[in-house]
């Protein structure tokens, strides 16, 4: 079997009049991410580590953000199995996944479970196999200033081939 392991990492901008969605899934909160996308920072993050340990480049190649295009105000989940399928082509599936998501508030971790089990459906894999961590930045930088919130993520493809 072999193995490869990516990384990605996400950011973007806290502003009023968006909805805030992670992991997959909507989150009370009076600001939202700014993006091209629905601005899901931990499914970019995930789909970037997808990406790159397959050495497929990253998101943005992939899913240009024109305005006007089809992945505009896309929903990531979208974008992460359309990722899936890119991957699939070179023979790698998910193995595992750790994830952190930095960010003042709202409190993140009452709402991990929710996005892990969405992840996993949307993903075909077990819950398991996903881990997902949030923190603050103890009000220092960009995050603790509650100006955005960022998203690291590592991946695990196997594959069948040697």
């Amino acid at each position: 079997m072999k193995i490869r392991v990516g990384f990605g990492y996400d950011v973007h901008q806290l502003v009023t009049e968006r909805e805030l969605w992670l992991g997959g899934i909507k989150i009370d909160h009076e600001t939202g991410l700014l993006g091209h996308s629905d601005a899901d920072v931990l499914i970019h993050a995930i789909c970037d580590a997808i990406l790159g340990a397959a050495n497929m480049r990253d998101i943005g190649y992939h899913f240009p953000p024109k305005k006007g295009n089809e992945f505009e105000n896309i929903d990531s989940k979208i974008l992460l199995r359309k990722t899936l399928d890119l991957v699939a082509t070179r023979g790698y599936h998910v193995g595992n996944i750790d994830a952190t998501i930095c960010a003042e508030r709202p409190k993140l971790n009452p709402h991990i479970p929710q996005m892990q089990t969405t992840l996993a459906h949307v993903m075909d894999i077990p819950e398991n196999d996903i881990s997902i961590k949030a923190t603050t930045t103890e009000k220092l930088g960009f995050t603790g200033r509650e100006e955005g919130i960022s998203a690291y993520a590592v991946v695990l493809l196997e594959s069948s081939a040697s």
